[in-house]
C-alpha cells in the first residue's frame, strides 16, 4: 500500500481542479456583468433602432405630401360648394392629398360677372377687400366656424377660399381654393 497511486486527469495533474467537459460549450465563459451588458444592448439595439430603422426608411422611401395634381374641376368646384361659371375660361384645378385636401381651381371670367357670380354662389358671405393677398381685389373667406358651410359635415371643406384679381381687358382671375384642416 505504499504505492503512490497514479491521479489520471485531463488537466496535467492537479487534483483539486475539475475535469475539462468532454464537450466544449459554444459560448464563451463571461461573468454575470459581462451577459448582462450585452442582454441590455441587444434590447436598447431593438428598442431604439426599430424607430431610428423606421424613421431612416420614411426619410428614403416615403414621397412626402403629395404634390398637386390635375383633377376635374366639377369636382372641385361641387366640393368648394360652388359650380364653374358658364363664362369661365381657361379653368386648372389641382389636389393635393396627405394629411388634408387641398383642392384649388383658378380660371378667368369675365369681370362685370363677378360679383354676381359670388353673390349667387354664396349670398350669406361678405366680400373682403382687407385681408386678402396681396395681389388680391378682393376675397371671401369661409369656413365652418365663423361662415355658412351648409355642407361641412366631416366629409366636405373645413374652409373655402375665393381671392378675385381684376386684370386687363376686363377679365378677372379667380382662385377657389377648399381645404381641410
Amino acid at each position: 500500500m505504499g504505492e503512490k497511486q497514479r491521479i489520471r486527469s485531463n488537466h496535467g495533474g492537479d487534483p483539486t481542479r475539475p475535469p475539462h467537459p468532454t464537450r466544449r460549450r459554444w459560448w464563451p465563459r463571461w461573468s454575470r456583468r459581462t451577459w448582462t451588458r450585452i442582454a441590455v444592448s441587444a434590447l436598447g439595439t431593438v428598442v431604439l433602432g426599430g424607430p431610428v430603422a423606421l424613421v431612416g426608411w420614411t426619410m428614403l422611401f416615403w414621397d412626402g405630401p403629395g404634390e398637386p395634381e390635375p383633377t376635374d374641376c366639377a369636382q372641385v368646384m361641387d366640393w368648394a360648394g360652388a359650380t364653374l361659371p358658364k363664362s369661365a375660361r381657361s379653368a386648372r384645378c389641382t389636389e393635393a392629398t396627405w394629411l388634408d385636401v387641398h383642392d384649388q381651381a383658378d380660371f378667368r371670367m369675365p369681370a362685370a360677372e363677378v360679383a354676381g357670380w359670388v353673390a349667387g354662389t354664396w349670398p350669406a358671405v361678405e366680400v373682403e377687400p382687407q385681408g386678402c393677398d396681396m395681389d388680391a381685389d378682393f376675397c371671401v373667406d369661409l369656413d365652418a366656424e365663423n361662415s355658412p358651410i351648409a355642407w361641412y359635415d366631416g366629409e366636405g371643406p373645413a374652409a373655402v377660399n375665393v381671392s378675385v384679381r381684376y386684370e386687363d381687358g376686363g377679365t378677372a382671375l379667380v382662385l377657389v381654393t377648399a381645404y381641410t384642416i
